[in-house]
């Protein structure tokens, strides 16, 4: 299985001063109680959507060191002996040495522990025999103490359930830990301990969460011994650096040690509950290796059976959450457009992205924060959003730190005074994670940003599709570059919008954020396109490498898994490519062989544009030649031009017969290779601005044939003559390549020039 996304929740998340935790356990002992208690916290007022927890609310809480830092978090369940997870001890197959890791218990803070933290080296720590990876099970450890850990108000055991225990499904659990609030955004200091409430979810309702497509397309079987928490909507949930910690439930007045926290696809993801180790169903294995101990491990009696009819039938329709943003009621209309009106200024287009943040061009404010504070008038500035009666207050402004010289990341983030209320109209947009991949042909649209004018033209201008990366980045990149997969972050987003390939019309005074959409559901994609040459399909910033920060600032954006994934033909995408050299010829690179001048190429024209413009022509048939749309047409015109083709020439003098057009359809400039018995084909057109990229000319066979009956084409049996490598091959699967632009066809029926 991929580990892209499969997280074993340990990482190192956070370092404590060094010599923080002193042990002050090496004092003479208390007296033990004569019988061992456990899950039994001093009274109390009581990760990833969690919140800080009161000292001493889980007194079985430890933290877990190696090198210095918290790696892993794990439960006291006698005075020497520890329960955790094994990954956290286990790497490339083999376990770490017991004397690399020490325990601390009785720390509710990792930055400055109070009174009673406790310190234990390890003496030894056991793992199952079955364990070899998170996702096959048997994910726990044993960790004997060199030295039994002193009980009091803030180091107590937990209790642990018997094999035959059962826990209502739908029960309120809690899980505890020192690890990431969020994905890759560790908790700030003063690292305190948190808590999150999770509901137990039955096994039937758990496989049928992970059997649905998540990200990368991943799926879960869960086995025997595995227990899910969480809620299908997400957003709270444990994450890197809990691992190992416990998930715990209250029964009778006793807290009892329900799971162990394993892993996750990310963490808080919609449909996507945390993994955890069900403790009971290892009670004799955990029996087995403290034998001997005194006190060992307590294993109550349940208090209670569960209720009649609480245990999951096995045949059950499971509820799948849906994406609660980027809801559009028809494109153009977004709820999610916001106007930051700031005094003295033009209006500045952003996104709403959660309850209470707005995200948009931080060039719209730069001017504001050359002083390096936040603006003096920031109480006078306010955000207009669909159907609110009245303007929202701007509470703070966070511009993103490489804002003021690099346009990828023109961004800031603007914290409301007060959350909308996000039943009403106002929606925020969904945002991707950094791994998101935007497939071929995805549908897209414009919307505005910063400060740009409207779009000219009615709103279905404004409809594109997304080319491939391939295409996108040997566009942008340099030659021989490698084409980033599936799931890195792109250089650029291409779509090949309708304006530029019909109306001709060139936005370069305008601004513009790229939507596409998955399934039904409105993705902010890009930012602000990058390009001022006009004949170059339309490219963006994309946003997934945002997706971090934008998370870390607001804590609360809407960031979603991929919903749709049609990657066509097997393997397709996954292919390492290469960015083809850049060439006289382009990038076929085809020398033509010798041959008399005048007619090097017999099946070139020339099409002169109303006298001042040439460009390049293909005969097809006796009376058809295929010509370039933005040749024939000037920028913003739809008025068909005088028109002269010239055959038989090829730069060559004196002028041959000319010929008048008659009829008006449409093409672009060719790529010519070559057969096995040495005729040439038609292969594709030029993308518009390009001499390296080709829009594939075979998808087109149905339409050309209808058109033009006697136009030849080559037998499916054919195949084109690859040169040997070193000559700049045209790539063998141009006509098929995911995502790339449709070649849009004139054709243009000649008629003689009548001489005079």
């Amino acid at each position: 299985m991929s580990q892209h996304l499969l997280l074993p929740l340990v990482i190192l998340a956070i370092s404590p001063t060094p010599g923080a935790f002193q042990d002050s356990a090496l004092s003479p002992t208390q007296e033990e109680p004569e019988d061992l208690d456990c899950g039994r916290p001093e009274p109390t007022a009581r990760i990833v959507g969690g919140s800080d927890a009161q000292p001493g609310t889980w007194p079985w809480q430890v933290s877990l060191h190696h090198g210095g830092g918290h790696i892993c978090g794990g439960s006291l369940i006698a005075p020497s002996w520890v329960l955790s997870a094994a990954h956290c001890f286990v790497r490339n197959g083999t376990l770490e040495p017991a004397a690399e890791w020490s325990v601390v218990l009785g720390a509710h803070s990792q930055d400055a522990p109070p009174d009673g933290a406790q310190v234990r080296a390890v003496a030894a720590i056991l793992v199952p025999d079955n364990y070899s990876a998170v996702e096959l099970g048997a994910d726990l450890a044993l960790l004997r103490l060199a030295a039994p850990a002193r009980l009091g108000p803030a180091v107590r055991p937990v209790c642990l359930p018997r094999a035959s225990h059962q826990f209502a499904h739908g029960t309120a659990c809690w899980a505890t830990g020192w690890g990431d609030v969020q994905e890759a955004d560790p908790l700030p200091l003063p690292w305190v301990l948190q808590e999150v409430e999770l509901r137990l979810l039955g096994e039937a309702a758990c496989q049928c969460l992970y059997s649905q497509p998540g990200p990368f397309n991943l799926t879960l079987q869960l086995l025997p011994g595995m227990l899910c928490a969480g809620y299908p909507e997400g957003r709270r949930d444990t994450c890197q650096g809990d691992s190992g910690g416990p998930l715990v439930c209250e029964e009778g007045g006793r807290w009892f040690q329900a799971g162990i926290t394993s892993f996750g696809f990310g963490c808080g993801r919609r449909n996507r509950p945390g993994v955890f180790t069900a403790v009971a169903p290892y009670e004799a294995w955990i029996q087995e290796q403290v034998m001997g101990s005194e006190p060992g491990p307590v294993f109550p009696i349940q208090p209670q059976e569960p209720q009649s009819g609480s245990r999951e039938p096995t045949e059950e329709n499971c509820t799948i959450a849906l994406p609660e943003c980027g809801k559009a009621s028809r494109p153009g209309a977004w709820p999610w457009e916001a106007q930051v009106m700031v005094p003295g200024s033009r209006p500045c287009h952003g996104a709403l992205v959660s309850e209470s943040w707005v995200l948009a061009p931080a060039s719209c404010f730069l001017d504001l924060l050359s002083s390096g504070r936040p603006p003096r008038d920031l109480e006078a500035w306010r955000v207009r959003l669909p159907s609110r009666p009245r303007a929202e207050r701007v509470a703070r402004l966070v511009p993103h730190e490489n804002a003021s010289w690099e346009d990828a990341s023109d961004l800031a983030l603007l914290q409301l005074r007060a959350p909308v209320n996000l039943s009403a109209a106002p929606r925020p947009v969904c945002l991707p994670h950094p791994e998101h991949y935007f497939l071929p042909g995805s549908r897209c649209r414009l919307a505005r940003w910063g400060r740009g004018e409207p779009a000219p033209g009615p709103s279905a201008l404004l409809e594109a599709e997304l080319l491939g990366g391939w295409w996108c980045h040997c566009l942008y990149g340099r030659q021989g570059a490698p084409v980033p997969l599936p799931g890195d972050p792109p250089l650029a987003l291409c779509p090949a919008y309708q304006e530029e390939e019909e109306a001709g019309r060139c936005w370069n005074d305008s601004r513009w954020s790229l939507l596409c959409r998955e399934e039904g559901t409105w993705f902010l994609a890009g930012i602000r396109d990058f390009s001022s040459d006009c004949l170059r399909p339309r490219a963006f910033f994309p946003l997934q490498t945002h997706g971090p920060w934008i998370s870390h600032v607001t804590r609360g954006a809407y960031l979603e898994d991929q919903l749709a994934w049609h990657w066509g033909l097997e393997g397709e995408e996954t292919e390492a490519q290469t960015c083809p050299p850049h060439t006289e010829h382009g990038a076929c690179g085809l020398r033509p062989e010798a041959a008399p001048v005048g007619v090097l190429w017999p099946w070139l024209a020339e099409v002169h544009v109303a006298g001042d413009r040439v460009c390049t022509g293909i005969l097809v048939a006796p009376g058809w030649v295929l010509a370039a749309t933005h040749c024939v047409l000037r920028l913003g015109s739809t008025t068909v031009p005088y028109i002269e083709v010239y055959l038989g020439r090829a730069g060559a003098s004196p002028l041959p017969q000319g010929h008048q057009l008659s009829r008006l359809v449409t093409s672009a400039p060719p790529l010519l290779c070559q057969t096995e018995g040495g005729s040439w084909v038609l292969m594709g057109m030029a993308v518009r601005g390009s001499r390296e990229l080709f829009a594939a000319v075979g998808p087109e066979e149905a339409w050309i044939s209808q058109t033009v009956g006697e136009a030849h084409f080559l037998p499916p049996s054919g195949s084109p003559y690859w040169p040997p490598v070193g000559n700049n091959l045209c790539p063998p699967d141009l006509a098929r390549a995911s995502g790339s632009p449709r070649a849009v066809l004139f054709l243009l029926l000649l008629t003689p020039l009548i001489q005079s």
